[in-house]
């Protein structure tokens, strides 16, 4: 499975940014996709997951300001950020769960920064 993500950039505080992460490859299904984030000398934290029903996860951090959404068809997440903190500045990695012939991957893509900086 392939992952590739777009989106990324420079915010000021206060701001939007919508990531987009599609998938690629000899893909029966998607049961999970979700978004992660690793900021300089912290560990890769959870943002948001989906599943393929429409569920939902998201952490504490940004309840109410992040919206994660999928296109079940195009095999494509998003992550729609708003009211940026500069917090929120990291490395944003697109990840899934994909059914392929003969097993379940678990996929990451290449990551996209995110910087919210006045």
């Amino acid at each position: 499975v392939q992952l590739v993500e777009s989106g990324g950039g420079l915010v000021q505080p206060g701001g939007s940014l919508r990531l987009s992460c599609v998938a690629s490859g000899d893909i029966f299904s998607i049961y999970v996709m979700g978004w992660y984030r690793q900021a300089p000398g912290k560990q890769r934290e959870l943002v948001a997951t989906i599943t393929s029903g429409g569920n939902t996860n998201y952490a504490d951090s940004v309840k109410g300001r992040f919206t994660i959404s999928r296109d079940n068809p195009k095999n494509a997440v998003y992550l729609q950020m708003n009211s940026l903190k500069p917090e929120d500045t990291a490395v944003y990695y697109c990840n899934v769960h994909a059914i392929v012939p003969g097993r379940i991957e678990d996929s990451w893509g290449q990551g996209t920064q995110v910087t919210v900086s006045s």
